[in-house]
C-alpha cells in the first residue's frame, strides 16, 4: 500500500515568493525571505551555539526526505548542514 506523509513546519520558509516585493513587514519587503536558510547559516557560523547545541544545522531525516533539495530549488542556496544530497526522498 502506498503511503504519504504530510509534515507541516509552521514558519519554516524556504525562499521568498516571486511577488514577495509586494508584501511588507513594517517598511521592509519580504524579498530575501528564507527562514530555514538563515537558520542554517546562523548555525554554521556559530551564532546558534549554546549548551547542548553546536555546529551546523543537523536535520538528517528531513534532509533525507528532500528538505535540503527543496531549499536549494526554492532559493538557490546550498545551506550548510542541509546539503541537497540525492533526490530520492522527493519521489
Amino acid at each position: 500500500m502506498t503511503r504519504a506523509f504530510l509534515i507541516v513546519l509552521d514558519s519554516v520558509g524556504i525562499g521568498g515568493a516571486p511577488d514577495a516585493s509586494r508584501f511588507f513587514n513594517d517598511q521592509t519587503p519580504d524579498t530575501g525571505a528564507n527562514t530555514l536558510g538563515h537558520i542554517a547559516e546562523a548555525c554554521a557560523s556559530g551564532k546558534a551555539d549554546g549548551e547542548g547545541r553546536s555546529g551546523p544545522l543537523a536535520l538528517p531525516n528531513l534532509n533525507a526526505l528532500g528538505l535540503g533539495a527543496a531549499l536549494e530549488l526554492a532559493s538557490g542556496l546550498k545551506a550548510p548542514g542541509l546539503d541537497a544530497g540525492t533526490p530520492t526522498g522527493l519521489w
